[in-house]
């Protein structure tokens, strides 16, 4: 994946429901609000490495989560996917401008090209 903080944002994300609610309440606030750990510990009567611990869980256990679903890496296969079948209806549409006119086959590509980019979006 690209960096720490995108690789962490994504296990967030795909699986942050699982942490319990102190789990994700320090995760927040260290990776999405940008606290230090020391200010979260501060906040929270509670030492930095007692902080550190919690959201060390944390990353292990979202990790581990993945590494058994992988989720996250079916997700970014297809976006790839996705986007090569958008070029093909582009591809389609053109090939039909320039040989066949066919309205239908006009339709159908705009079609899967509307729908690959609606999905690409989520």
């Amino acid at each position: 994946m690209k960096n720490q903080a995108y690789r962490m944002a994504m296990l967030y994300d795909f699986y942050g429901d699982l942490l319990t609610d102190r789990q994700k309440e320090f995760y927040d606030l260290y990776y999405n609000e940008d606290l230090s750990l020391a200010e979260i510990a501060e906040n929270y009567g509670i030492t930095r490495q007692g902080v550190r611990d919690v959201i060390v869980r944390a990353e292990a256990y979202l990790t581990e989560i993945e590494d058994k679903t992988g989720l996250i890496r079916r997700f970014h296969t297809m976006q790839d996917q996705l986007k090569e079948v958008a070029a093909c209806a582009v591809q389609i549409r053109a090939i039909n401008d320039a040989r066949l006119n066919d309205r239908e086959l006009e339709d159908l590509a705009q079609r899967i090209q509307s729908l690959t980019d609606i999905l690409i979006q989520e």
